[in-house]
């Protein structure tokens, strides 16, 4: 479990949430955060980090839900968190203070998305050249990564290997899908 007095808070981690919140970015790259953290001589894991995102991201669109001043925010989280530390609540209400109006002001932070969004997608093809069962394999493969935002914002890589018939069946699949789009 997350201690709360293990809180590690950054202006940028909340200013990440914030922004993806606004829909500006599609998600927070915790791993990034983990490791700017990390090289500041901190020590935190992935887990630990992607859990902090994850609070965060709740409080701050909670409080736009009901629309919460600076104040009626600190004194909340104060008064209902008596564990956390001053320097966290310190930061939380310079970011609310600075940015916490465009989430207030963004519609969108009523309607909170239900699927992931896409961020990246990166592919090679490559040949595999011999088992341990076979000499001279020469077969062919493309591997996708694809980087997708989880509806809570985290930033996550899914990688997996095609034959090439699947490619074929999946180049097809996006050529549909790129034909419907066109008449819309």
């Amino acid at each position: 479990a997350l201690r709360m007095s293990s809180i590690i808070l950054s202006c940028s981690q909340c200013e990440q949430i914030i922004h993806h919140l606004n829909h500006k970015i599609p998600g927070v790259n915790t791993a990034e955060l983990c490791q700017r953290i990390q090289t500041s001589g901190i020590e935190i894991n992935i887990a630990d980090m992607e859990k902090i995102a994850n609070i965060l991201s709740f409080l701050f669109s909670t409080a736009a839900r009901n629309n919460l001043s600076t104040e009626e925010l600190v004194t909340t989280l104060g008064s209902a968190v008596s564990t956390l530390p001053k320097h966290a609540l310190q930061v939380i209400r310079h970011v609310w203070n600075e940015q916490g109006k465009s989430i207030t002001a963004s519609e969108d932070a009523r309607n909170v998305a239900t699927v992931g969004q896409f961020v990246d997608m990166k592919w090679k093809l490559g040949v595999a050249m011999s088992s341990d069962t076979c000499r001279s394999l020469k077969y062919p493969y493309v591997t996708v990564t694809l980087t997708v935002a989880d509806p809570s914002g985290q930033i996550t890589d899914r990688s997996f290997e095609m034959t090439i018939p699947q490619f074929k069946n999946f180049f097809r699949q996006f050529k549909e899908m790129a034909s419907v789009l066109e008449t819309v």
